[in-house]
Parts: structure tokens; C-alpha cells; sequence
């Protein structure tokens, strides 16, 4: 099945979530005294653990973790590939559930490539909570170059948060797509949610604005030999009229527009996301 053609534009922020401002990381020592225990292996005990920044616990309201994790059907004894975490908004959550039971596997940039900063990011916030995020595995995604999501058939579940219109305009989602289908189980699970564009819009002019057609997420996941499983409303927000001067990054939690039409983006919230969840057949036709 031939996609929609593609043209090579700068890779926009691997997700918009992960420009969130984010305090400065804690010695681990500060961080542990800190927060109250969290249970491993519970998903509502990392959802509410004193560990998350408020930053982050404030976003709850429109990323709803616990609704969209369960979805996708995230659960202890499962090894998951989290792409492109950013700074750790999903993986503060995902590390204390799959801790004594499951692997998580962060696939972030090289630390010597043009990325190499959000490599750095996320190693520091990995080191403000050994306890908690010590056994978190990391792998390389660095597209087009690099994608080593680990090997064939190994996972239960990969999951995107907002990451996708990036690979879009760095011409790799194809490349993204099809690694994604070779290191998941037959019957294993791809969770994408990503800022949604309006019905029609053209992919590449919408991804490089942080927005992705439904139609054509969907066309590229088929296209590398997914199933659509099941569509999710959960992450929905018909406020956001997506037609502002710095693209999605102009709501929250970015607000790259400064106070220019503030309030009105603050009242909007984050972004309208599709939620869906992808299925790599259990046998082949």
C-alpha cells in the first residue's frame, strides 16, 4: 500500500508533552525523603505518588493516565517500550507499576547525536529516583538513522505519547511503524495517542503545527500490518479549534505564545488527542 508522499523537514520535539516545566531534578537523596512509598506493581499507587512533581500531577486532568493506561491494557508481568518519553511525564508512572514485575524499556536519542539533550534529560531524571526508576532499560530511537526498539517479538506493548508528528516531519514514520511491528509479540499492543488534526488536513502541513489526521495514523499503522483494535474519546477536547500561530505548542502546557492570548489558551487546556490502540495480528493470514 503506497502512503501519502513525504518530505524531509527538522524533527519538531519528540513530544509536545515533554517541554513541561519540569522543577530542577532533587539528589536522590531529597526526592526519597520526600515522597511517601509507592506500591510497585499498582497503577493508582504511581498515579498518586508524592514521587510526580505537581507539574505533572496537574496534567492528570487532561492526559488521564489511569483511563488511557488502561486502555491500551498496561499491566504488571508485561514488557513495555515506551518511545520517546521526553522528560518522564508517562515513565514516573509506568517505572513503579512494572518495577517487580514486567520490563520497561525507554527508547530515547544517542547521547552523541543531534538529540543528545533530551538523552541527557532523561538520563537526569532517571537519577532523581534510582529506587523507583533504576530498572528502567534504555534503547536507542534516533530516526531515520536509528531505531533499535529491541529484539523481534520480545514486547507486549508499545506506547506513544505525542511523538508522532515528529516522525512525520523528519520522514521516518513508515521506518517507525515497521519497527514497531517487528520487536511487538504477535497479539502484542501499539497505544498511540497523538494531537489530532482536523478530517482532510494534509499531513505533512499538519505535523509540522504538532496536529496528525486520524485517517492517515491509521493508514500508516495498517499499511505496516496492524490491526485497528478499538478508538478511544478519552483524551478528546472539542475546545481546541487547532488554528493558532504556534501550532499545538501554543496551549498549555507549553504556552509558547507567552501571555499573548494566554487565558484563552490556558481556558482551552492541552490539545484534542486520538487515543488508539493498534494490534499485531496473533497469526499471520
Amino acid at each position: 500500500m503506497k502512503l501519502l508522499p513525504t518530505i524531509v523537514l527538522p524533527l519538531a520535539l519528540a513530544a509536545c508533552g515533554s517541554t513541561t516545566n519540569r522543577p530542577a531534578p532533587a539528589t536522590s537523596a531529597t526526592a526519597a525523603a520526600s515522597a511517601a512509598p509507592v506500591a510497585f506493581g499498582s497503577l493508582d499507587a504511581a498515579i498518586a505518588g508524592a514521587h510526580r512533581p505537581a507539574a505533572d500531577r496537574a496534567r492528570d486532568e487532561f492526559r488521564h493516565p489511569r483511563e488511557t493506561l488502561t486502555f491500551f491494557g498496561v499491566q504488571p508481568g508485561q514488557t513495555v517500550i515506551e518511545l520517546s518519553p521526553g522528560g518522564g511525564w508517562y515513565t514516573a508512572i509506568l517505572a513503579p507499576l512494572l518495577h517487580d514485575s514486567g520490563t520497561l524499556v525507554a527508547a530515547i536519542p544517542s547521547a552523541t547525536g543531534t538529540r543528545a539533550r533530551y538523552h541527557t534529560r532523561f538520563r537526569d531524571f532517571l537519577a532523581t529516583r534510582p529506587d523507583l526508576y533504576g530498572n528502567v532499560r534504555v534503547s536507542t530511537l534516533e530516526p531515520p538513522a536509528t531505531i533499535e526498539l529491541g529484539p523481534d517479538a520480545s514486547a507486549d506493548a508499545v506506547l506513544t505519547f505525542r511523538s508522532l508528528h515528529g516522525w512525520i516531519t523528519d520522514n521516518a514514520a513508515e521506518a517507525v511503524f515497521s519497527a514497531i511491528f517487528r520487536v511487538l509479540k504477535p497479539g502484542g499492543v501499539l497505544g498511540l495517542v497523538e494531537h489530532r488534526a482536523n478530517p482532510g488536513a494534509d499531513p505533512q502541513a499538519s505535523a509540522r503545527t504538532g496536529y496528525v489526521p486520524e485517517a492517515y495514523v491509521i493508514q500508516l499503522a495498517t499499511a505496516a500490518g496492524f490491526v485497528l483494535d478499538e478508538r478511544s474519546e478519552v483524551n478528546a477536547n472539542p475546545r481546541d479549534t487547532k488554528d493558532y500561530a504556534e501550532g499545538v505548542w501554543s496551549l498549555p502546557p507549553t504556552l509558547r505564545q507567552g501571555d499573548t492570548e494566554r487565558a484563552r489558551f490556558v481556558a482551552i487546556g492541552e490539545s484534542d488527542r486520538m487515543t488508539l490502540r493498534f494490534r499485531r495480528p496473533a497469526a499471520a493470514p
